[in-house]
Formats: structure tokens, sequence, C-alpha cells
């Protein structure tokens, strides 16, 4: 697996202009700050699709590492600085998510446009996180050391599912498992009843 100071030249991300590289999700962001998609088709056969966007992902937290004034290793990277790193992605999210005095709060499909900041989802974060926190133990860290799965993060992700939530209207609640329904036994297994009024 690529080591965390090499960047991947062959991924799909681009260039931000500040050095970094971004590629949370399937989204690129180019030099002028707009939004592109992704080309979708594996660049290697042998890869899946997620584990492409896990090293992607990897080596744009690895240059972001890099340009933190001051630069910062892996070793010393904590929660917090993951924290930072999910919160410098908000300027390139896609998701509105309306305030509290937004007339549209609430509403999961606004009738018209209101100034309300874009963020990047909740799930969009929560499968990054997911990924780097994978892609950390694949790399040699350890899981007790792993910011990925700092408490902070966790509860980070949790108040912005539930801020989202309840500013676009739409509930996150896990998906209940559906039972598969009882087996009905065959006709010819059930014992033939007389017809209604005929006596035995």
């Amino acid at each position: 697996m690529d080591s965390i100071t090499e960047l991947d030249n062959s991924s799909n991300s681009e260039n931000t202009g500040n050095g970094l590289m971004i590629n949370a999700g399937v989204t690129n962001i180019n030099t002028t700050g707009s939004l592109s998609a992704t080309n979708s088709s594996s660049s290697s056969s042998s890869s899946s699709r997620y584990e492409n966007q896990k090293r992607r992902d990897w080596n744009t937290f690895g240059q972001y590492l890099k340009n933190h004034r001051p630069p910062l290793s892996l070793s010393r990277c904590s929660g917090a600085h993951v924290l930072e790193f999910l919160r410098y992605l908000d300027q390139f999210g896609k998701t509105k998510v309306h305030t509290p005095i937004c007339p549209f709060y609430g509403h999961p499909n606004p009738p018209a446009p209101c100034p309300c900041p874009l963020r990047q989802a909740w799930g969009s974060l929560d499968a990054l996180i997911g990924r780097l926190r994978a892609a950390f133990e694949e790399n040699g860290g350890k899981p007790e050391a792993n910011p990925f799965g700092a408490r902070a993060v966790r509860l980070y992700l949790r108040e912005v599912r539930d801020l989202q939530s309840k500013a676009r209207g739409i509930s996150y609640d896990k998906k209940k498992r559906k039972r598969p329904p009882p087996q009905q036994l065959p006709a010819s297994a059930l014992p033939m009843l007389p017809p209604p009024g005929a006596s035995q």
C-alpha cells in the first residue's frame, strides 16, 4: 500500500491551488474551486472501486498533513486533526444545510433558493472516515492509536448527522432489517377441511 507521504498522481483527484488534492466521495475540486464529477470507471482491473477510493482518500489526508502548518507526521496526528480535516472539507460540500432562522429549515424539498451554506453530507463524511480508518490500519497503524476512530470523531459525526437531519427534514434512522416472511406450507400439505355445512 502507498505510504502517507506519497501522492498518487494517477488518481482522478485535482489540485485545489494550495497543494491539496481533494477527492472526498465522488467529487473533485479543480483549481478554480468548482466541482466536477469523477470518472466512475476503475483505474485498475485488480482493485475494487472501494479500494481505489480508499487509496485516494488516504493520499488526500497525507497531503493535508503535509500542508498543515506546522507539518504533521501521522504518528502525531490525533482526533482533533481529523476534525480539522473534516471541517476543512466542508467548504467543498454540495449539500444545502439550512440554518434555524431559514424559512426552509426542516423542509426536505425547499420551494425556493436560500443563502444557507453548502456542507459535506453526513453520509459522505461517515463513509470517508470508515475508509480512512481502514487505510490507517492497513498502513501499519495500531487500532488503539487510530485517530479516525477517536471518540471526538464519532461524536462529531453524530452531531453532524443530527444537525443535518433536523435542518433538511430527513431522518437518518438506521434501517430496520426486514424479517423474512414466515414459510407457507404448500396447499397439499394442509389437512383437507370439509366444506362449511357438510356433516361428517
